[in-house]
């Protein structure tokens, strides 16, 4: 059995502080093999969010993964969105924003970038993933060990979720999506939406899922904050929802998806040093 907890949202600056307290008590008394934060992890990208975010995440027990949102950027100065939207970020968590990637014997995750500093349309909320990205992803999961649990982390979800209360609207998700299902992701973890999914992805073999995680900030869509225990063992993946009851944190949804199979045996998984057809094309 393997175990991920996923947080996401967090936004310090609006903040829930009494669940941001009792998710570090729960991290540390369940242990996992990786703490994984999704982005968001600050409210406007000011420096005094992200050091106490920085303060919170080195709380949390190591491994660590965390990659960038939208909100992570310096939302007041547009010099620092053109030229270095990450800088502050990087400096905060000690975490590179592109080409990041953890790998244990139990679990490999890839991050990749779908927030920008700025772009071509009015919202620069909205996530962008460009095939470049992709495919370099795609190449280093490809080439994770026979049964390691695959996933691709970012902020925005690639493919729209029916029912979530927004949209990641994300260009090139559909597309990235596909190449990630042949390179033989099992998971595709994601925020921004404020409310927890677990739904396969209705692309390629369908054994690629999409996990959504809730928010940790008062920014609250008609859940209660919260965050994600992903487990698993050789056939199934279990998301359990951690919501906050006013008081602890408590199981709420469940989800229990079938594991993908044929990325466990030599014979079947993607070969690690040829890119499947999507991945090709997006050389």
């Amino acid at each position: 059995m393997g175990r991920v907890l996923q947080f996401s949202d967090v936004h310090f600056g609006c903040e829930h502080k009494h669940a941001c307290e009792a998710a570090l008590d729960y991290a540390h008394a369940n242990p996992s093999d990786l703490i994984l934060i999704t982005g968001d992890i600050t409210q406007q990208g000011l420096p005094d969010e992200f050091e106490a975010a920085g303060r919170w995440i080195r709380r949390m027990p190591e491994p660590r993964f965390v990659i960038v949102g939208n909100h992570d950027v310096p939302y007041w100065s547009l010099l620092a969105r053109l030229f270095s939207p990450w800088k502050a970020f990087e400096r905060a968590t000690g975490h590179p924003a592109h080409d990041h990637q953890f790998l244990s014997p139990a679990v490999m995750v890839r991050g990749v970038v779908t927030a920008r500093g700025w772009q071509a349309r009015t919202n620069w909320s909205k996530g962008v993933i460009d095939l470049d990205q992709t495919r370099k992803a795609a190449e280093a999961l490809r080439q994770a060990p026979v049964g390691t649990l695959r996933i691709l982390a970012c902020h925005h979800p690639l493919v729209e979720m029916i029912g979530t209360p927004m949209t990641g609207d994300v260009k090139r998700g559909d597309a990235a999506a596909l190449i990630f299902q042949e390179a033989g992701v099992d998971l595709i973890t994601t925020g921004h939406v404020h409310v927890p999914f677990a739904l396969p992805i209705a692309l390629g073999d369908r054994c690629s899922y999409a996990v959504g995680c809730g928010t940790l900030s008062h920014r609250e869509r008609g859940e209660p904050a919260s965050f994600n225990q992903i487990e698993w063992d050789a056939h199934t993946l279990t998301v359990t929802v951690m919501a906050w009851n006013g008081k602890r944190f408590e199981p709420d949804k469940v989800w229990t998806l079938p594991r993908r199979q044929d990325t466990r045996k030599v014979g079947t998984a993607p070969d690690p040093n040829a890119p499947g057809e999507r991945e090709m094309a997006a050389s």
